[in-house]
């Protein structure tokens, strides 16, 4: 019987934790199964449809305009994004997710045209997820509307590290677009990143906060900083591989029926750490060279990986994340 529980203490992530490595992969696998059956893995396409400039100073994004260590590109065209869907639904696909760098959308012009690139995307057969920065009431309601899947909006870390990467943004501002994301209907797909200074604490009571939500989110990433030149960030050391082994199994022990995805910084992982990472319950990655502005291992490279180990792609609204 899977253990859907939303009164988690930091205290006992930490002992899933710390469990030796093996151990805990095994539970997590265990819950995994009971969860969803046979392993297959949803493949996504990320896509960022307007690039820099961003007001906010969150200190691992080369989008932010007050690092000035990125490109600056205004909002693409419906039909550029629309073409470059129906190119990763091609490829395998089955979700389309677009990023725009925004503090928050403004009501108008630009925030119509991505209605329109939900409603085109929905109409490919894909689900559709965005992550436009923070949202009032009324967009997440008119997302909805346009048939709008999914909405990304990331904790990043605890509550308690948050100020040491970011300031223009409180952490109850992130909490509040999420309720407004559920209240409109719509899947949650909030995770953090790793690798960010945080102790394993840290890491901890970012799933908590998760798990302890109301509904847990349909969709958990989990990241692993990918450093970029000009950055705050830029010198952090690389994420040890187990570290991100052992945060996806607690998420997956926490949220068993959560979409986990493992996300940034698979291009500085080998094939056998990815594996592994989907044992210990991811079940979804970003499938396609770009993440935003950062690498990712090419299409060829992620189908000879999921061949070699017998794994298959999930279909369309198979998981629980519309």
């Amino acid at each position: 019987m899977l253990n859907i529980r939303h009164d988690w203490t930091v205290a006992e992530a930490r002992a899933l934790h710390d469990l030796p490595l093996l151990e805990l992969v095994w539970r997590a696998q265990g819950a995994h199964r009971e969860a969803f059956g046979e392993h297959k893995v949803q493949l996504c396409s990320l896509l960022s449809i307007k690039t820099g400039g961003c007001p906010e100073d969150c200190g691992y994004c080369p989008q932010s305009a007050r690092h000035g260590s990125g490109p600056v590109e205004p909002l693409m065209a419906v039909s550029e994004v629309l073409a470059a869907a129906a190119e990763a639904r091609g490829a395998g696909a089955t979700r389309f997710c677009m990023g725009a760098a925004w503090r928050a959308p403004k009501d108008g012009r630009q925030f119509d045209a991505v209605l329109e690139m939900v409603r085109g995307v929905r109409g490919l057969g894909m689900e559709a997820c965005v992550t436009l920065g923070m949202l009032t009431d009324d967009q997440a309601r008119r997302l909805k509307d346009a048939g709008l899947s999914a909405y990304n909006h990331n904790l990043d870390t605890s509550e308690e590290h948050y100020g040491e990467i970011i300031s223009t943004r409180t952490y109850d501002d992130r909490l509040r677009t999420l309720a407004a994301v559920r209240n409109a209907g719509i899947g949650v797909c909030c995770g953090g990143i790793l690798g960010m200074g945080e102790s394993i604490d840290d890491r901890c009571a970012l799933l908590v906060t998760l798990a302890n939500l109301p509904t847990h989110p349909e969709s958990v990433p989990i990241n692993a900083l990918v450093p970029v030149e000009g950055t705050p960030l830029a010198d952090r050391p690389k994420l040890d591989t187990v570290d991100m082994v052992r945060a996806i199994a607690v998420a997956r022990l926490l949220m068993p029926r959560a979409m986990v995805r493992l996300s940034a910084g698979r291009l500085s992982m080998n094939e056998e750490a990815q594996l592994l990472c989907m044992m210990a319950g991811a079940n979804s990655i970003f499938y396609g060279d770009r993440l935003l502005t950062t690498g990712n291992p090419d299409v060829a490279a992620d189908q000879a990986m999921l061949a070699r180990a017998g794994l298959t792609a999930l279909d369309p609204f198979a998981s629980p994340s519309v």
